[in-house]
């Protein structure tokens, strides 16, 4: 049963569906609490969850070989999380999705919701904005990576962040950065001393 606080965070969300196309998602959905470092998705999960962020971050990585570990991607309040391979390519999770703090997931079966997407014109047109989106956020992962400096890329992750500093350790950023710990420590000096001139 939704409680009023309930129906507030779907309004809020999904603003632009029918109420009875927003309340058969609603049922579906359900609110999942992660603690810091619990995982959410482990590698080689076929399940096709979908989830809201109410409230903390996650982060999606990869273990290579000698057991270091790659950040691949930070998802913080008010974005979706889901395993790129499951939802859209339908394969078992390559990667490692991560609380890094406390985290409140609303979270729906992607393939459970599917018939309510289907038979609705709102809901399929964001369905597919969405995994656009994801496809979208991997191809600016890519470019950043071609086309801009590590320094650039932090600059573009502090824009759309400002508090991951706080939030996410030197160690996982450098890695989603593509650069070792001291050459993030590098560049905040240089950022520091360009703002004192």
């Amino acid at each position: 049963m939704l409680n009023a606080a309930d129906i507030n965070f779907y309004l809020s969300v999904f603003r632009w569906l029918d109420l009875k196309d927003m309340m058969d998602l609603a049922r579906l959905a359900h609110t999942k609490e992660l603690k810091a470092g619990e995982i959410y998705i482990q590698p080689g999960s076929t399940s096709q969850k979908l989830a809201y962020i109410k409230a903390g971050l996650i982060r999606t990585y990869s273990l290579k070989e000698n057991g270091d570990e790659v950040t691949l991607m930070l998802r913080w309040e008010n974005q979706f999380v889901a395993s790129f391979d499951s939802v859209i390519l339908a394969k078992p999770s390559r990667f490692i999705y991560q609380a890094l703090e406390a985290t409140t997931l609303v979270e729906v079966d992607y393939h459970k919701a599917k018939h309510i997407i289907d038979r609705s014109p709102e809901l399929s047109a964001a369905s597919h904005t969405f995994l656009l989106h994801m496809l979208g956020d991997a191809m600016d992962r890519l470019e950043g990576f071609v086309l801009l400096s590590p320094e650039e890329r932090y600059l573009k992750l502090v824009h759309e962040k400002p508090d991951i500093n706080n939030r996410v350790p030197d160690k996982y950023l450098a890695t989603l950065l593509g650069i070792a710990p001291g050459s993030l420590s590098r560049i905040r000096k240089r950022i520091a001393l360009q703002h004192k001139r």
